[in-house]
């Protein structure tokens, strides 16, 4: 058992974390920013400390000033988190290198995945269905001619090492190719260093599903059922479900699915917790759009419907102990719904909406869960997500989940800074969500009306 983690990453995610560890009894080590002095995942860890300026670059990104607090506090293991340095191999690596447990996948699955070209050849050399599109980077404009040529229009241009919807442009004919190429591949470049580009087939208004799976390092691998993240704003996921409430998802599905994420998993090398990102068309048919090789946003929601507290899983893994459970212990009880509150204004674009949190009250009662990290008096810096709160809802139905976020978002009070909680009550109401009737586009489709 470790006796010390350091959780490289801020917000609720840290928080989260650091309650796992006491779970298992474990001390916590916390890095915080300058901005952050005042954040609560630096006030409740059993130790913190300082790492640079507000810049991510020079503070939650500094790997070497990161890894020096864990040789300080003699810390383990290290815990990424989600954004910031758990998807980067070459941490992982430099982790490893220093003696210190990287509580996420090896680096040579992270690469594998993370590259987002090479992994869909991993993909359809291990019989998981792929969007068609180029195989691999794609690295001058006449090789881009002769895939859009063959996959047709509309398409996508999308960062090889990208994700969060970061690198990605629509291309609707051959006029605009040049121009969203070279767009797709500058923003690539600026948010994770890599230029790279590869092509897809634009699939028109498919379900975003994603299939979350754990691996141990002794072979064992399961999927635990689908989370629907269809409901997005420019790629940017709102509010998710599991399991997913579409008409399409039949039992037939999430098992093809799910034995689909775990090929993907073994083909790759993955150990730890991990989501496979699928998008099903109108016709049931799924295809592989990424995987993320850490724990995800909206993984509350999955906890909840199967009983499985993947935070702690992630860290018994990576101490070696076996998975515990087989594809036959797990199963799916209940609904459980996740609205992302942030610190935004729906009414301006949806702009962040940084400041003083004046008071604040979250709500509660059976079937409501909270992940946050904020409190009255705590300050929203520019610096990083505006996420106020994960507000989760579980209850055994759907129809019975859907009543209990309405009540929790309406007594859900903010004052001091916009936030989009109205936005997600209005979205609650609306009779497509209740009929479970909504793809990737709806919200789109939806502020496009207004």
């Amino acid at each position: 058992m470790f006796r010390k983690v350091l959780i490289a990453n801020r917000g609720e995610i840290a928080v989260r974390i650091i309650r796992a560890c006491r779970e298992l009894g474990i001390q916590t080590v916390a890095v915080f920013s300058e901005a952050d002095r005042g954040a609560l995942h630096a006030k409740i860890a059993d130790e913190a400390f300082c790492i640079g300026p507000a810049a991510t670059k020079d503070s939650y990104l500094n790997q070497k000033a990161i890894l020096a607090v864990c040789e300080v506090t003699g810390a383990e293991a290290l815990h990424p988190g989600f954004g910031f340095l758990s998807e980067n191999a070459a941490f992982a690596r430099m982790c490893q290198k220093c003696g210190v447990t990287f509580i996420g996948p090896p680096p040579e699955a992270m690469e594998c995945m993370g590259d987002k070209s090479n992994a869909k050849l991993t993909m359809k050399n291990a019989g998981v269905p792929v969007i068609p599109g180029s195989d691999g980077a794609v690295t001058s404009l006449s090789q881009a001619k002769g895939v859009a040529q063959a996959i047709g229009y509309p398409l996508l241009i999308k960062a090889a090492a990208g994700g969060g919807g970061r690198g990605i442009r629509m291309v609707l004919n051959e006029g605009e190719l040049e121009t969203q190429m070279t767009a797709a591949a500058n923003e690539a470049q600026a948010f994770f260093g890599d230029s790279s580009v590869y092509m897809e087939k634009f699939l028109v208004n498919p379900r975003h599903i994603e299939i979350q799976v754990l691996a141990d390092s002794h072979g064992n691998c399961v999927y635990l059922g689908e989370r629907d993240c269809s409901l997005q704003r420019r790629n940017q996921k709102i509010l998710e479900e599991a399991p997913s409430p579409s008409r399409l998802m039949t039992p037939a599905l999430r098992k093809a699915m799910g034995e689909a994420a775990v090929r993907a998993a073994k083909a790759s090398g993955y150990v730890n917790a991990g989501t496979i990102e699928f998008l099903v068309d109108k016709d049931g048919a799924f295809y592989f759009m990424e995987m993320n090789t850490r724990i995800q946003v909206e993984h509350p929601i999955t906890e909840l419907v199967t009983g499985v507290d993947l935070v702690k899983k992630q860290i018994l893994i990576a101490e070696g102990e076996p998975l515990g459970l087989t594809q036959e212990d797990v199963h799916l009880h209940g609904h459980a719904i996740e609205c992302r509150v942030n610190a935004e204004s729906p009414e301006k674009g949806f702009r962040p909406s940084p400041g003083r949190i004046e008071s604040l009250h979250m709500p509660g009662g059976p079937g409501i869960r909270i992940d946050s990290a904020v409190y009255q008096g705590y300050e929203i810096t520019p610096h990083y997500d505006s996420m106020i709160a994960k507000l989760i809802a579980y209850a055994p139905t759907r129809a019975e989940a859907v009543k209990k976020m309405r009540w929790a978002l309406a007594e859900f009070i903010v004052d001091g800074v916009d936030t989009n909680i109205d936005f997600q009550l209005s979205l609650l109401k609306n009779p497509d969500f209740e009929a479970g009737e909504y793809d990737i586009g709806y919200i789109g489709r939806l502020l496009e009306k207004k």
